[in-house]
């Protein structure tokens, strides 16, 4: 027996024990379990991280509501469970955690407030023992005579800073000012402290400086790079300069300038202290493409790779130093391209040896990275975490992502190609339900939010809940979206909507031109912009979709441009909307007369990324205009509604909107 391989006896001995009784269990459990709770169940592990001694775990699991826990296990002792933090969610809830040392853990907490402007998201960063004890806010505390409140919290920037329990982190500062005396503080920006995270002892770093948005460490305690944000008279341009320090060098020197509007520039992704240069994005035929540039102020650059037909997006760091070692790019589904040569051979042996795995993921690792901390997932696999020890070559399975889901049949995720009016062929995923011939279905079009965004292979809750109830679900990368280059984003999904949802539509007729879809039980399901494009597919075709189904989705483009108003970025947006008849002409709510399918809306209160008064205005105009229009209001969630009791009742009510609408 070769105990050497990663497919041998001990990996398969760890899996099979894991994992025949929670198959024996959840078969059984599934039969009676409603699918709406256990597809709209928020995952088990939210967040999951490796102690520097790879001797325990932390992760972040959710409870009631929003609320959530930070859960820390002994490897040693699994069966010794420890909760560490817990949050309400009402309003701070828990984001991603990491350990600091092997006795610390440093977590996010976010929420929503009315900053008095608007609704908008505040973030702040906390440290606790593993047992829960010596909390912290490491994030800067604002006085009562702070001119402004800061809704930032910063965020740890490096754990190697050689002394315990000291991070490395971005800081904000709010000038302080007290009436009738002298006192006051003139600190304002983004600073970098040297923070213990046990006794708050603070060194400053880099002081803070006003239009500074983003600092970057070398891993090693090195503060190398700061991007600050240009700004014109009272609003931001979207650029943003990058500037670096050579190594043990106090002095910013210019590296380089990027546009977040047109993607333009080089883009600084992770730096390599080993080679004194830093990894990122930049254009390259009208594609992203992933750079080398040295740190040492030539200015030389190294293509490490690109594609030629899609954006290499990603690049990929390990351990607490964030040393790259990978690029990512997704055509048909997302691959990783290895420039460390052990780990490109590790993964490929991963690949042959883990069951029904298709994407792999290396989410943590001890500090020496003789322990791994890896996600496995496929279309019909909702992820499974797992502990390889390199030294022993054991892996062992840690949780199942999504445990309510193990004794569900899952369906298989086909990539395929809808032919657009005008001949283009458009890139989608071809969902079927399990064990259906695929032919004459009922049928569900879902495109995409953003509309800067993509969808990719694998598995998906919402696509697979509609699959299970049995429709065919078809998720199409309409031209707007993200992650195809220049040409395929056009102008965006709001100035060339017409164009985005004639892509949306003809996905729709494809659905029946090939005999999936049954013409008269074809419906549309949308989130975000994808709510939008559903809308307003009901505009421009009338006829073809039978039921409309759109979460959170802007309806008024007008509407968007004026609530922009009061914010720096505000003129971004604005840009980014565009000017013209297309505000009209793109705007269901101001044709919503044209729509005749039977309309439900979903819409959380606290939305910060789209404004709830878009989906009432939808409401009440296609009320107007005599249509009928189902509403369900969420008063506390915001645009994500990460309540999982919220998404059962979304799904429940769904279901029963397109069974009630579409003919049996």
């Amino acid at each position: 027996m070769n105990e050497k391989s990663l497919g041998g006896y001990f990996f398969m001995r760890h899996f099979f024990l894991a994992f025949i009784v929670i198959f024996s269990s959840s078969k059984a459990l599934s039969e009676s379990v409603d699918p709406a709770v256990a597809f709209g169940a928020r995952p088990y592990i939210e967040s999951i991280a490796l102690s520097p001694d790879g001797r325990k775990i932390a992760y972040v699991t959710p409870s009631i509501g929003q609320a959530s826990r930070v859960v820390v296990i002994d490897l040693a002792d699994p069966s010794k469970m420890t909760v560490a933090l817990a949050s309400s969610g009402k309003p701070e809830r828990l984001g991603s955690c990491g350990w600091i040392s092997d006795s610390r853990i440093a977590c996010g907490v976010y929420g929503v407030v009315n900053d008095g402007v608007g609704l908008n998201y505040f973030t702040r960063t906390i440290a606790v023992n593993w047992d829960g004890s010596a909390p912290k806010m490491l994030s800067t505390r604002q006085s009562g005579y702070a001119e402004y409140a800061a809704l930032g919290g910063g965020q740890i920037l490096d754990t190697s800073t050689g002394q315990e329990g000291h991070v490395l982190m971005s800081r904000v500062y709010v000038p302080e000012g007290r009436i009738g005396t002298i006192v006051s503080k003139a600190e304002e920006g983004l600073g970098v402290d040297d923070v213990d995270s046990v006794t708050m002892q603070t060194k400053r770093v880099v002081k803070p400086i006003p239009d500074a948005v983003r600092f970057m460490t070398d891993g090693k305690g090195q503060v190398r790079i700061m991007a600050t944000a240009d700004q014109r008279a009272d609003y931001l341009t979207g650029v943003y300069k990058y500037r670096f320090r050579a190594a043990g060098a106090s002095e910013w020197q210019p590296l380089s300038d990027y546009s977040s509007q047109t993607g333009a520039g080089f883009m600084p992704v992770a730096i390599d202290a080993k080679t004194n240069s830093v990894i990122g994005l930049d254009k390259l035929n009208g594609r992203k493409a992933v750079y080398r540039m040295a740190l040492d102020g030539s200015g030389q650059r190294t293509l490490l790779y690109s594609h030629d037909r899609v954006d290499v997006d990603g690049v990929e760091t390990i351990g607490r130093t964030r040393r790259p070692v990978a690029v990512s790019y997704a055509t048909d589904r997302r691959y990783s391209v290895y420039f460390d040569p052990a780990l490109d051979k590790l993964t490929q042996r991963l690949a042959k040896a883990l069951p029904d795995v298709d994407l792999l993921d290396i989410i943590d690792s001890s500090a020496d990275e003789s322990k791994l901390l890896i996600a496995g997932s496929s279309d019909r696999n909702p992820g499974i975490y797992y502990l390889l020890d390199r030294t022993s070559n054991k892996m062992q399975p840690l949780f199942a992502a999504r445990p309510q889901l193990s004794g569900f049949i899952l369906a298989s995720v086909k990539s395929v190609e809808v032919t657009a009016a005008d001949g283009t062929k458009v890139p989608a995923y071809l969902t079927l339900p399990p064990g259906s011939d695929g032919r004459n279905l009922p049928a569900l079009v879902m495109p995409h939010g953003g509309p800067s965004a993509r969808d990719e292979w694998g598995f998906d809750w919402l696509a697979q809940f509609f699959a299970h109830k049995g429709y065919a679900v078809l998720q199409s990368n309409y031209r707007g979206s993200s992650g195809f280059g220049d040409d395929w984003y056009q102008n965006n999904g709001f100035k060339s909507w017409a164009v985005a949802i004639g892509d949306v539509t003809d996905s729709g007729r494809w659905l029946v031109a090939q005999g999936i879809a049954d013409p008269k039980k074809l419906a549309i399901f949308g989130w975000s912009y994808g709510g939008y494009a559903a809308l307003q597919s009901g505009v421009v075709a009338p006829d073809l979709f039978k039921a409309i189904i759109a979460i959170a989705p802007v309806t008024d483009l007008q509407l968007l441009r004026q609530k922009s108003g009061g914010y720096l970025n505000s003129k971004l947006v604005k840009d980014f909307i565009g000017t013209g008849p297309h505000l009209k002409e793109g705007s269901p709510a101001q044709n919503a007369r044209r729509i005749t399918a039977p309309v439900m809306i979903v819409q959380g209160l606290r939305d910060v990324n789209v404004d709830a008064g878009q989906a009432k205005l939808m409401v009440d105009r296609l009320k107007d205009a005599g249509h009928m229009a189902e509403y369900m209001e969420v008063p506390d969630l915001d645009h994500y509604m990460e309540d999982s009791s919220v998404r059962r009742d979304m799904l429940a009510r769904s279901a029963d909107f397109l069974t009630a609408h579409l003919p049996k």
